[in-house]
């Protein structure tokens, strides 16, 4: 699934990601909005991870849980 079809979906999607993410708030995901970027930088910030690290994450989960 590429980044379009998980905006279109981002509400179903948002429960993935809490799952996935569970430091990420309902203010986290609602700002998010699907957006690939946004999700990299939540990431970074809640957990302190590097970019490159948030980004290979991120890319791991749409590719495993966005189906």
């Amino acid at each position: 699934m590429n980044w379009d079809q998980i905006k279109g979906q981002w509400t179903q999607m948002q429960g993935e990601a809490k799952r996935q993410w569970g430091k990420l708030t309902d203010d986290d995901l609602r700002t998010i909005e699907g957006d690939r970027d946004k999700l990299v930088g939540a990431v970074q910030e809640r957990y302190g991870r590097s970019k490159d690290d948030a980004e290979r994450e991120v890319d791991d989960w749409s590719r495993t849980h966005a189906s």
